[in-house]
């Protein structure tokens, strides 16, 4: 039997899912969540195979509870669940140890199918997903712009930015100037959301 820990902050489409995993013969959710950072817990409480992550919850987002999972040495194999098809989440999903990346709306019987793969050992991604993030190419970013872009992305400004990350207001001005121009935007908040379409931030 293989034991299913199930993080989504949609109750329907969490409790359909894993009515829908339970109908399999060896598969059995053993712990159904609404939030990220309740994650970790269960996965020490539960001790489950796979933990099936939706990628955007609240508390925390199912990439960086992957990450934290993958750092914490957690047994069980992870699998992201996603309906946004953002290449930077897949290469950061591996990046973090994650075997499976399903389509939100796929079936139940390819989420089995990739359950059985991940819990396997093996690898698991949405075709085209994959393709996207190929397509993409890697993330020209560097970590500190993609932190400056993600504060600008919650509303903080230049000055408290700057005070943070413990840089000049001039110094936080030239990385995202950078981050601008390598995502071709000619605005701050344009070159947000275009990151974030990307999967980048």
């Amino acid at each position: 039997m293989i034991t299913i820990l199930l993080a989504d902050d949609e109750h329907l489409i969490r409790g359909a899912v894993a009515a829908l995993l339970t109908l399999e013969d060896d598969l059995e959710v053993v712990s159904e969540l609404a939030r990220g950072d309740e994650v970790a817990a269960a996965v020490a409480e539960h001790d489950p195979d796979v933990a099936v992550l939706d990628i955007d919850m609240p508390g925390a987002d199912g990439l960086t509870v992957a990450e934290e999972l993958h750092r914490a040495g957690a047994r069980c194999s992870v699998c992201i669940l996603t309906s946004l098809a953002r290449p930077g989440y897949l290469r950061r999903a591996m990046a973090a140890g994650v075997r499976g990346f399903v389509a939100k709306d796929a079936p139940t019987e390819e989420l089995a199918a990739a359950i059985r793969k991940v819990h396997a050992g093996g690898r698991y991604l949405d075709a085209e997903l994959a393709a996207a993030a190929m397509a993409a190419g890697d993330n020209p970013l560097t970590e500190r712009e993609r932190e400056i872009l993600r504060l600008i992305g919650a509303g903080t400004e230049t000055g408290r930015i700057a005070t943070l990350l413990h840089l000049s207001e001039g110094t936080v001005r030239n990385y995202l100037s950078s981050a601008m121009t390598k995502l071709g935007e000619s605005n701050r908040l344009a070159a947000v959301r275009a990151a974030r379409e990307m999967g980048w931030i």
